[in-house]
């Protein structure tokens, strides 16, 4: 029965996200109080204290999914295994949109797909089902537990999809599992001088996304026309970075190297906002993602994440027994994934 229990464990962390029992032994600090500033942005001196960049890397490839799924990864890789309160950023993309991330589970965070190009369907094992065109996003709260999973739709043609992880407090890693859905048309725009953004969660150019988020977080996407500049406030102590997602941008300091498409950039915590400059002649997409740390201890074990090695073995025993939150995991198949391999 060990055997069998330890088999089970291994297969579940090759299937989905292969990251083995990783903890963090920070102990938990004093909360931090939410800085509550002017969200809005332009060229006019609204960041006073830029924040500078403490690291930049390429994201790698990942073995994930099925079909023709290639995947990137930069927060949850070989180069950053997490950037409190965010876990993973895979950037997923399919040729042909013949791909899957077959029937798997979740327990104790949210997964929140951006649909950047192509279609991807959604199912779950509590009859949830979903399509996420592009521009569509899908801020999932997986809670006490989740098994679903998540496939491309080859009519559609090429596609490409953001997926972040962004960790809950120990209070709330047993809530019931939650959907937030908003279409393309439902995210809300602004454009002032040359720069466009599309507000997923929090708030920028005066305007708000409706976007709940548990563990507060800023969630961003930018074009920038070539020749523009972009000043965008940040919440003290929040953690933040950048994932470039197409062109090239300089950020921080106007005489830094440029980044380029796969980029991630880390800031430091100090400074009150994001600066950044396309010196190219092509246009800058990329997203800018911010969050307050949870400072608590994790205990990750591939789709599992706790805070305690106690916990962890609660959770595989929940699983493998169909209790506490995976009742309906124990006959259920998803109609998407049928013909892909786990």
């Amino acid at each position: 029965m060990q055997n069998l229990i330890l088999f089970h464990r291994i297969k579940i962390c090759n299937l989905i996200r292969p990251f083995g029992i990783l903890t963090n032994t920070n102990k938990p600090k004093n909360q931090i109080n939410l800085i509550v500033c002017n969200m809005s942005s332009s060229s006019s001196n609204v960041v006073k204290a830029p924040r500078s960049v403490a690291k930049t890397f390429l994201a790698r490839d990942a073995k994930e999914g099925s079909g023709d799924t290639a995947t990137r990864r930069s927060i949850g890789g070989y180069e950053l295994r997490r950037f409190d309160p965010f876990l993973l950023l895979d950037d997923g993309s399919s040729e042909t949109g013949h791909a899957a991330f077959p029937d798997h589970p979740h327990r104790g965070f949210e997964t929140v797909t951006y649909c950047l190009m192509g279609a991807w369907k959604h199912e779950d094992f509590g009859g949830h089902k979903g399509d996420l065109g592009t521009g569509d996003l899908q801020w999932m709260t997986a809670g006490r537990g989740i098994v679903h999973s998540e496939v491309g739709d080859p009519t559609k043609g090429k596609s490409r999809a953001l997926q972040l992880w962004v960790n809950l407090s120990s209070k709330n890693k047993m809530i019931e599992p939650k959907y937030q859905e908003l279409k393309s048309k439902d995210i809300p725009e602004a454009e002032q001088n040359g720069v466009k953004v599309r507000v997923i969660a929090g708030e920028a150019f005066g305007i708000k996304s409706q976007i709940y988020t548990r563990t507060p977080t800023m969630y961003l996407d930018f074009t920038m026309a070539p020749g523009s500049h972009l000043e965008q406030p940040i919440p003290l102590s929040w953690n933040a970075f950048v994932y470039v997602i197409e062109g090239e941008g300089v950020f921080g300091k106007e005489t830094s190297s440029p980044s380029k498409s796969y980029n991630l950039v880390l800031f430091g915590s100090n400074g009150d906002g994001l600066v950044t400059w396309n010196k190219s002649s092509k246009p800058l997409k990329f997203i800018l993602v911010a969050g307050q740390p949870l400072n608590e201890p994790v205990v990750q074990h591939g789709p599992f994440v706790m805070n305690t090695q106690e916990e962890i073995e609660k959770t595989f025993s929940d699983y493998f027994s169909y209790t506490n939150g995976f009742e309906r995991a124990r006959s259920w198949k998803s109609q998407n994934a049928r013909g892909f391999k786990g």
